[in-house]
């Protein structure tokens, strides 16, 4: 057997009444903590726990540089690193050099239709230059990074 509840209008306005206030206030948490986070500057941000560490800043990827001990974009900090090491071996390409000219830890910047990746040659093959210093995942989602051996 079925029974039916009977509501009175004023109970069913109570109650809506009651959910929106919990679904505003929960939505108004929300929104102060997001705007707390994307408010964040470069000072406010603490110092790195490793050489490449990733974070969010302002909505851009920022990545912890050790030796100059501040938050970089993703670019630049590979070309601060290709140029502590003498600079990119291979320039800007297209192309992948021929493997006969290739030594090992040269590198690469390829560039996709997608972006550019920093490449290093580590033991006979192109590797993403992230996958053989192991700076931070983030890199590997980079730019072009997640399709280069598309």
């Amino acid at each position: 057997m079925i029974k039916t509840i009977s509501i009175k209008p004023n109970q069913t306005i109570t109650m809506l009444k009651s959910v929106i206030f919990i679904i505003v206030g929960m939505l108004s948490i929300n929104i102060t903590y997001a705007e707390q986070a994307t408010h964040l500057d470069e000072q406010q941000i603490k110092k790195g726990d490793h050489n490449g560490q990733v974070l969010i800043i302002n909505g851009h990827s920022k990545a912890w540089e050790t030796s100059s001990q501040q938050w970089i974009n993703l670019d630049n900090f590979w070309q601060n690193w290709a140029n502590s090491r003498g600079g990119i071996t291979w320039g800007r390409s297209k192309d992948y050099p021929a493997y006969e000219q290739v030594k090992e830890q040269d590198t690469l910047l390829i560039e996709l239709d997608t972006g550019t990746c920093m490449m290093e040659f580590w033991h006979s093959r192109w590797r993403r230059a992230n996958d053989v210093r192991r700076w931070d995942d983030a890199f590997n989602t980079y730019s072009a990074c997640s399709n280069v051996f598309d």
